[in-house]
């Protein structure tokens, strides 16, 4: 029989291997979805200009990982994307790139929700007639709910 210390570290133990366990697919989805980040700006018009000696290491290191910043000076204005982990990078983009990229998430998006929407649901064992009758319900006003319901 096991002392209440050696209960107590046995299930420590097995909640950090279940935590590593949910955490991997997490990380694997997290640099997964860096990197569709990155090969959208690229196709957006950044450039990908690499931290290739201690001097831009360093600066890289002080930007916000992962996220854009704005630089302007005088009437240019210019897009960073800092990636100090997956590629060791920073991502440099005019108005226009940025413009670009943020076209293409809006696109995405539509495109995800029109998915996500419109996705049919296949299963034997639902009884559909169980929820009444399926389509237009008219009403004496126009649309509305059927009697039934």
């Amino acid at each position: 029989m096991l002392r209440k210390s050696q209960a107590f570290m046995s299930i420590i133990t097995l909640a950090a291997a279940a935590g590593m366990t949910v955490a991997s697919p997490a990380l694997a989805k997290s640099k997964s979805s860096i990197s569709k980040t990155e090969n959208k700006l690229l196709a957006a018009g950044f450039e990908a200009r690499p931290a290739n000696n201690p001097k831009r290491l360093a600066m890289l290191t002080r930007l916000p990982a992962n996220k854009f910043v704005q630089r302007t000076n005088g009437d240019n204005v210019a897009y960073v994307y800092a990636d100090p982990k997956d590629c060791h990078c920073l991502y440099v983009g005019s108005q226009a790139a940025y413009g670009a990229y943020q076209r293409q998430k809006q696109a995405q998006k539509i495109v995800d929700e029109q998915r996500d929407t419109a996705e049919d649901f296949q299963d034997a064992q639902w009884d559909w007639g169980a929820w009444g009758p399926w389509g237009p319900r008219w009403s004496r006003f126009g649309f509305g709910l059927h009697p039934g319901w």
